[in-house]
């Protein structure tokens, strides 16, 4: 494994010594299914009505490891697993939306991707509409934290849905197929964002620890030919909140694993954004951002 280093990541690098270019990827956007929450709830002074919150997935193309999945959406599982109570209530405070032609799986395979040439999949966590499609994915490996995954499966079945969780959506074999990236990737530190992890030891994607919202959650930093991008899962919901440092409703600290974690990331995401302006930030849920960067056709070299 390489040694510990500084590296400052993103195009038009400010920082002396360390300014290195990041290996290109390509990168695409698309929505696995819906649900929906009120706006006044994703960020304070929001509108009363409910809006989309659109389940992002991304396929990456790595020019030696292939196809890459960021997270990946809901299936129509999700119905199946709340089902009956306790986790039906899951569904009823989250309206869900997936049809099977939207899933990831039916997307990839209507582009001639086989779910079985799917060799890796980053989970950012554990939340149902990022890991819905995990089950379709037999001979991938997955990318998690220790403290995502340990979190994960030491909840209880009955309770697990109070924390965005529902454990039939998790492969049996989950522990075996995850490689808990924060004990065996290098380890790197970025002058803003702190720690984070050299998945493929080629500096092409770094995993960012971004806790709060959910234990041991991960963004990904990459670059394309044409920018770089900054996927933050659910760091924050809406492009507000890093953009003005505006928090979501009081009332979501009852579903957040650690509002402080949770302020601490939105802050080294403000940071990166006011330091890093050409880099497009995502938040998984905001449509305003993300609405231009998806496509009904699986193309790789638009973003």
């Amino acid at each position: 494994m390489k040694p510990s280093r500084n590296l400052s990541v993103g195009i038009n690098k400010t920082s002396n010594e360390h300014d290195e270019p990041m290996k290109k990827v390509k990168l695409y956007l698309n929505y696995a299914g819906h649900c929906l929450a009120k706006e006044s709830e994703a960020i304070q002074g929001g509108r009363g009505q409910k809006i989309k919150f659109h389940a992002l997935w991304g396929l990456i193309e790595h020019p030696e490891k292939g196809w890459i999945l960021y997270d990946t959406g809901y299936t129509e599982r999700f119905y199946e697993a709340t089902r009956s109570y306790p986790s039906k209530i899951y569904a009823q405070l989250v309206k869900t939306t997936i049809e099977e032609k939207d899933t990831v799986k039916a997307q990839l395979e209507a582009h001639g991707i086989s779910a079985l040439d799917i060799r890796h999949v980053i989970i950012t966590h554990f939340h149902a509409d990022h890991v819905g499609g995990l089950l379709d994915f037999p001979n991938a490996q997955f990318y998690a934290s220790r403290k995502a995954l340990e979190y994960t499966l030491d909840l209880s079945s009955i309770f697990a849905f109070s924390k965005g969780v529902l454990k039939e959506l998790l492969p049996t074999d989950l522990s075996e197929r995850t490689i808990l990236v924060d004990e065996v990737c290098p380890k790197t530190s970025h002058p803003i964002l702190g720690e984070m992890y050299d998945l493929f030891e080629d500096e092409s994607l770094y995993l960012v620890p971004l806790p709060g919202h959910a234990a041991g959650q991960m963004g990904v930093l990459l670059e394309t030919q044409q920018r770089p991008y900054f996927l933050i899962a659910d760091a924050c919901w809406l492009k507000k909140s890093y953009e003005e440092m505006v928090f979501p409703n009081p009332i979501v600290k009852l579903f957040f694993h650690s509002w402080s974690d949770f302020k601490a990331s939105l802050q080294k995401i403000h940071r990166y954004h006011q330091a890093h302006p050409e880099a497009c930030v995502v938040p998984t849920h905001c449509a305003e951002t993300t609405a231009p960067l998806v496509q009904a056709k699986i193309d790789l070299d638009v973003l």
